[in-house]
This record gives structure tokens, C-alpha cells and sequence, in this order.
């Protein structure tokens, strides 16, 4: 079996619920292409997500049920690792002290007030993005394409240079695989993706950009952050990446101005 393949194998089986049999213990070559292939992996949740944005829209639902519908579908598709990544790592963030104290309590996995409060907080930010958003006829195509671009995030989180906080579990796995030039093609053709997609659907293309962008900064200020208090990355760190920039391309893509 390729890498490729047994990496698109892996971030499927990894990212999403989607059976994929048994997987193997993960060689670099592996987890370099299933961060590289993450937003290819996300097309079922996109594809389950886009259905009942359609739906919605179809049925006249309220937008902000229907937003809130997705979301949840995005949490089951993806076993709400991702939100709990973002609880943990807000948490570990706040605990302060030292690394060794930030890293047992992410490792502990219950949630605390830091990390309770940004759920809430992003959670409310994807649903009144979103909920702009499924009034659109086209607005189903829009919020598949957020979650395929928000799984590009990975890229960042797990570029060379970026050192893992433990070593052991996903993040020492999967931390420092991705070269520069896989990091840069993939966020290219993510930008080239969004900017289609807002273009089908009547908005200014430069609305898919600057919602690559902006995400982009807001990781990388993550990434900065968890580095100095964490030492690198983990795999908690990589849901909270994902969910951060899902957050900002709803948010710029909700924008009037486009």
C-alpha cells in the first residue's frame, strides 16, 4: 500500500467516523500525507453537512436551527474531537504555571471554566456565521466548503519546525511532518477552493482569500501561543486549530461586503 493511500486511510479513520478497517501503527511517510489529504478526508462531513444545509433550506427552516443542525452533524461526523480538542487546549493554556502543570491538565480531559467558555463562545460564532449563510440558495455549497477549508489547518499545525509537546500519542506522531512546500501548495489550492466557491455562489472571490488568510493568522497566533506554553503541538491542539479556523472562514464569509 502507498503512503498516500495508507495516509488518506489514516486521516479518514482519524478525523472523521467513517469506518476504514484496522490501521496500522502510522509511519511519517503515512502521517504526512493524511495531514496533507485532511481536507480531502473532511469531503463526507462536508458532503452531510451540505445535504441538510440543503435540506433546510428546502423545508424553510429557521436559519438558525438549521445552523445549528449542522454544526451537530459536524460534531457527530467527527465524534466532537475537534470541540474537545479546543476545551483542552484553552484549559492547558489558562493553567499557567509551567508546561509540565499545562500538559497534565489537557491530559486529564475534563473540562474546565476557560475551556467551557470558548466552546460556548465558538460555538456561538459558527452558528450566527452560519446562519447567514443557509438563507442562500447556494448556501449549502458555502458551508461544505468552510469544513473542507478548516481541516487545512492541519497543515500549519503540523509543518516542519513545529515540535511536539509530548512524546508520545497523535501530536509527536504527526508534529513536524508536512514540508514547506506541501504546507504552501495545500494552503494554495485550499484558497483556490474557497474562492470558487464563493464565487458560485455570487460572492466576491476575494471573500474565499480573505477567509483563508485570516484563519491562517488566527492559527498561527494558536500555534505561537501553544509553542511557548506547551512546548509544540498536540493532538488536542490540532481539533482546537481546526475549529478556530472553521470559525473565522464562516465569520468573513458571512460578511455583507461580499
Amino acid at each position: 500500500m502507498s503512503d498516500a493511500v495508507a495516509g488518506l486511510r489514516l486521516a479518514v479513520g482519524t478525523l472523521t467516523v467513517v469506518p476504514v478497517g484496522a490501521i496500522a501503527d502510522p509511519t511519517r511517510g503515512h502521517a504526512r500525507w493524511a495531514m496533507a489529504l485532511a481536507p480531502v478526508a473532511a469531503l463526507p462531513v462536508a458532503a452531510a453537512v451540505a445535504s441538510l444545509v440543503a435540506v433546510g433550506h428546502l423545508a424553510s427552516l429557521p436559519a438558525l436551527l438549521t445552523a445549528a443542525l449542522a454544526l451537530a452533524v459536524i460534531a457527530v461526523g467527527t465524534r466532537a474531537m475537534h470541540l474537545d480538542g479546543l476545551a483542552d487546549t484553552v484549559d492547558g493554556i489558562g493553567a499557567g504555571w509551567t508546561r509540565e502543570r499545562a500538559l497534565e491538565v489537557m491530559r486529564r480531559g475534563d473540562v474546565g471554566p476557560m475551556g467551557a467558555s470558548a466552546l460556548v463562545l465558538v460555538l456561538l460564532t459558527q452558528v450566527a456565521a452560519l446562519s447567514t449563510l443557509v438563507d442562500r440558495p447556494q448556501g449549502w455549497l458555502v458551508a461544505g466548503g468552510a469544513v473542507v477549508a478548516s481541516r487545512a489547518s492541519v497543515l500549519l499545525t503540523c509543518r516542519v519546525g513545529m515540535p511536539s509537546a509530548r512524546p508520545t500519542g497523535l501530536g509527536a506522531v504527526v508534529a513536524g511532518c508536512v514540508p514547506s512546500w506541501m504546507t504552501g501548495l495545500g494552503g494554495l489550492v485550499v484558497t483556490a477552493l474557497l474562492a470558487a466557491t464563493a464565487t458560485a455562489v455570487g460572492m466576491s472571490p476575494a471573500a474565499g482569500v480573505v477567509a483563508v488568510v485570516l484563519a491562517a493568522a488566527a492559527v498561527w497566533q494558536l500555534l505561537r501561543t501553544c509553542h511557548r506554553v506547551l512546548g509544540g503541538v498536540t493532538g488536542d491542539v490540532m481539533g482546537a486549530a481546526i475549529e478556530l479556523s472553521l470559525a473565522v472562514v464562516l465569520v468573513v464569509l458571512s460578511s455583507g461586503r461580499w
